[in-house]
């Protein structure tokens, strides 16, 4: 795994502009396809980093409709989920993240779109290796009869593997969703 992962980000850093573009207004269609989006829900997304997919169209669509949409943050060694709004400041990691606005945990979210840096067709993933999103969602891991939140991993169709080794802490998302595909 920890192999992998620089070979997949490099993948990913290595798609050209125009590409990126075009893959992220497919992302929204095929976005818009699986996910159920109802008003009042609160939406985390991401701000692309290292490559990672963009989710401007995504988030557009969202702030079109009314949606409250929230971006991670850090919060020790897991995330907390802050509302967006005009203000950023850069993160230990030199990602950005809204300023002082209302801080929620993930339990509170209704959708989280988390980025990814591999997957395989079982939805196993590789994240960049920190286990943010892992710490985060372990509340997952022991609960029965979830609803919230449901979780959507967004990747480019190069970053798929044929598999992945999970470990018993992987959080799997209920779906990956490619500019081509879901799984």
């Amino acid at each position: 795994m920890q192999a992998l992962r620089p070979t997949l980000r490099q993948k990913r850093r290595a798609i050209n502009h125009s590409d990126r573009e075009r893959f992220a207004k497919r992302l929204l269609s095929q976005t818009q396809k699986l996910v159920t989006f109802k008003h009042g829900q609160k939406i985390a997304i991401y701000l692309p980093n290292d490559g990672e997919i963009d989710t401007k169209y995504i988030t557009n669509f969202l702030k079109k409709q009314g949606f409250s949409i929230y971006l991670p943050i850090l919060a020790n060694k897991s995330l907390k989920f802050e509302k967006v709004n005009k203000y950023f400041k850069k993160n230990r990691f030199g990602i950005k993240e809204p300023v002082s606005t209302q801080i929620l945990n993930a339990k509170q979210m209704n959708i989280i779109f988390m980025p990814l840096v591999g997957f395989d067709k079982n939805k196993n993933r590789i994240g960049m290796g920190s286990g943010f999103y892992d710490r985060t969602l372990a509340f997952k891991k022991h609960q029965t009869n979830y609803n919230n939140p449901k979780l959507y991993g967004l990747a480019f169709d190069c970053q798929q593997v044929t598999k992945i080794d999970s470990q018993p802490w992987d959080i799997t998302p209920d779906a990956v969703i490619t500019p081509t595909k879901v799984y």
